[in-house]
């Protein structure tokens, strides 16, 4: 399955007073590797959006664990992996290490959206086969 890795160094925004990131900084961090994950698969977001004229792909469930802080000044790496795909809906999985060790880890399941063009809803539909052969790194 496709993976990627991010790098980067924690900023003095990301902490919280007590000099540790605060928790939902990392999904942002999350989401840039997503978006990251969707270049490596040669699948930039604008460009996927254009070419299958979908709305996007929300994340529509979460589970993390969060084994260890990470400070400000800390260089930590991110490894995000497509670990499941199914007809609309995608799992991903974060790995972020600072000096080898784990210190979050989360599974996310992202759906395959577009507009209902009656309704203007969000709905799903199905990944092209295309796209679920990039996500399997083929």
């Amino acid at each position: 399955m496709l993976s990627n890795t991010l790098t980067r160094r924690i900023e003095w925004g990301d902490c919280d007073p007590a000099g540790i990131v605060f928790n939902p900084n990392f999904f942002s961090f999350f989401d840039h590797s997503v978006t990251m994950l969707y270049e490596a698969a040669g699948l930039p977001k604008q460009e996927m959006v254009a070419r299958y004229g979908i709305a996007g792909c929300p994340l529509v469930a979460t589970n993390a664990q969060f084994k260890a802080p990470c400070r400000y000044g800390d260089e930590i790496e991110i490894v995000s992996s497509i670990a499941e795909i199914r007809k609309s809906s995608f799992d991903i999985v974060h790995a972020l290490t600072k000096d080898g060790a784990l210190c979050v880890e989360v599974r996310e399941t992202r759906v395959w959206t577009r507009k209902d063009p009656e309704t203007g809803e969000l709905q799903s539909t199905p990944i092209p086969t295309d796209v679920v052969a990039r996500f399997r790194g083929k």
